[in-house]
């Protein structure tokens, strides 16, 4: 199923970023670029950096000039980030253009790309709560929340990826049509953001 192959290539791109674990590290795609499997770890990468960014940027004790210099960065992955997801919506676009849609296919209420970058953030939060459920020098009461929380994670997960699947399925089989609206970011266009545009 697409849901569990996506699922596994987050992993391997979450556990590559670990073995250094710093958000300034080289990035290396395993891919090839003609492969869907390219854009799934890009956007896993991507959101594993942010997912480190925003632990760092909560720092109490950061000083302005990182936090501003880091807030630029996160703006930056966020774009990124939404750049990925309509490009891996664009892959499905493009296997399901001959599909013969029922008169009565409904729309779904997200994209596929969109229910898959859900997937690559849960990836995130199942690694982390994880480490936190096996912490040895925290409490027994710590790892047990945490054992807790790992359990409805990974039933979530369960969910998800069913319902990926389902929508992929009803998709090839013109139950389901695809309408991919682009994000159309504002605050990052110099036309649109009125502050960037009194700079010109």
């Amino acid at each position: 199923m697409f849901s569990q192959t996506a699922f596994a290539i987050f992993q391997e791109s979450i556990e590559a970023y670990h073995i250094k674990d710093h958000v300034d590290q080289e990035f290396v795609n395993p891919y090839p670029k003609n492969d869907i499997a390219h854009l799934l770890y890009r956007k896993n990468w991507i959101d594993t950096v942010q997912w480190h960014y925003e632990d760092i940027i909560r720092d109490p004790d950061i000083k302005p000039e990182a936090a501003l210099d880091l807030k630029r960065k996160i703006d930056a992955s966020n774009q990124d980030r939404t750049d990925l997801v309509e490009y891996i919506d664009s892959y499905f676009l493009k296997k399901y253009e001959s599909v013969a849609i029922k008169e009565n296919a409904t729309i779904n209420t997200e994209s596929p790309a969109w229910a898959i970058d859900r997937l690559s953030i849960l990836a995130l939060k199942i690694y982390h709560m994880k480490e936190e459920a096996e912490r040895m020098d925290a409490s027994s009461h710590h790892r047990e929340t945490c054992t807790k929380k790992l359990s409805i994670l990974l039933e979530q997960k369960k969910d998800l990826t069913t319902a990926i699947d389902q929508l992929l399925s009803d998709i090839a089989a013109g139950n389901k049509y695809m309408k991919v609206y682009k994000q159309m970011k504002m605050y990052n266009d110099e036309e649109l953001n009125p502050v960037l545009r009194g700079q010109k």
